[in-house]
């Protein structure tokens, strides 16, 4: 006998029930076996301990093995691109900072979009730099310092981790916003660039906490301003650099990601239990230790970070005609 079309159309939708149905409860389940998530910079620094405070976390409230996977290089693009050619089933997720969204104008030739090929999961936190110079420099203020720099062009020189790193953007925003000329030297890294800081080699520097509050609470650097809207509850007494130069923000946000296409049932049990971490007091005290402060968002509003933050870069990068060597 032939099917009706109405007994086609009712074993459509009755195939379309089944599949949601199906496809809800294996998200239900998630996980059933290890999750890797990818970093982007070598074991030791601070998005490798992020990536782990959260492969713990995870661990612990999910009931499988969350694993951290070091993938550096390239700023971090190495990873970035792994985890956006991996299956979106939820099992390989990016530990994202904003060096993702400033990458994707840093970088020419990229085989992933960083807005169209993840789907953001959760953020942890947020954090500033701190704008450090050598005490052999006289200024002992953010105005001062611009003060200087205007009347001894190219003579004061800033430091950097690299081409691309969270020092350079920030130094590369303070330029845009201030014209002061000064000379850029790019460093291997935070810790060299910090050893010459401190020998006088260079004479600013803009770093992280990690890399420079212990210096500065030895008297061993100044510190001159934090680069966030507000002053930071882990250096109280130093000025936000926004005190002085209105609209300067720059910070960095950590966070998860997944490959576009996770389904959403995953992205938002992810969600949910990463942001179950900021009712923990061990967890926002180690955020706070790491000179950051916690951020609980939704995936939305962390999907509008990314594009609020990857044009923001877009902007200073075109600006200083940067591009990653």
């Amino acid at each position: 006998m032939k099917a009706s079309r109405r007994d086609f159309l009712h074993l459509a939708a009755a195939v379309a029930v089944l599949a949601t149905h199906s496809r809800i409860a294996w998200a239900q389940a998630y996980p059933i076996r290890p999750v890797r998530i990818v970093a982007g910079f070598p074991p030791g620094g601070i998005t490798d301990t992020y990536a782990r405070l959260l492969a713990q976390w995870l661990s612990e409230h999910l009931g499988q093995q969350f694993i951290v996977e070091n993938r550096p290089g390239a700023g971090g693009t190495l990873a970035a691109e792994v985890v956006a050619k991996s299956a979106p089933d939820g099992y390989t997720l990016l530990l994202t900072t904003s060096a993702d969204a400033w990458n994707a104008s840093l970088y020419d030739n990229l085989n992933f979009n960083v807005i169209r090929d993840f789907t953001p999961v959760a953020t942890i936190s947020r954090g500033p730099g701190v704008l450090v110079v050598n005490p052999l420099l006289a200024a002992k203020s953010v105005p001062e310092l611009i003060a200087y720099a205007k009347k001894n062009p190219g003579k004061v020189t800033v430091a950097s981790a690299g081409i691309g790193s969270a020092p350079h953007m920030y130094w590369e925003l303070f330029r845009s916003v201030t014209g002061v000329d000064m000379v850029h030297v790019p460093y291997r890294g935070g810790g060299p660039a910090v050893t010459d800081l401190l020998g006088g080699q260079v004479l600013v520097y803009f770093g992280t906490f990690a890399s420079t509050i212990e210096n500065v609470r030895a008297g061993k650097l100044r510190a001159l301003a934090v680069t966030s809207r507000a002053r930071a509850a882990v250096l109280p007494d130093v000025p936000a650099m926004a005190e002085f130069v209105p609209g300067y923000e720059a910070s960095i946000y950590v966070g998860i990601a997944a490959p576009r296409g996770t389904p959403d049932e995953i992205i938002e049990r992810l969600n949910r239990t990463i942001n179950l971490a900021f009712a923990d007091a061990r967890m926002t005290r180690r955020i706070v230790e790491l000179g950051d402060a916690p951020l609980s968002l939704s995936t939305s509003d962390f999907a509008k970070l990314v594009v609020a933050e990857t044009e923001k870069w877009r902007k200073v990068i075109a600006a200083g005609n940067i591009r990653a060597e």
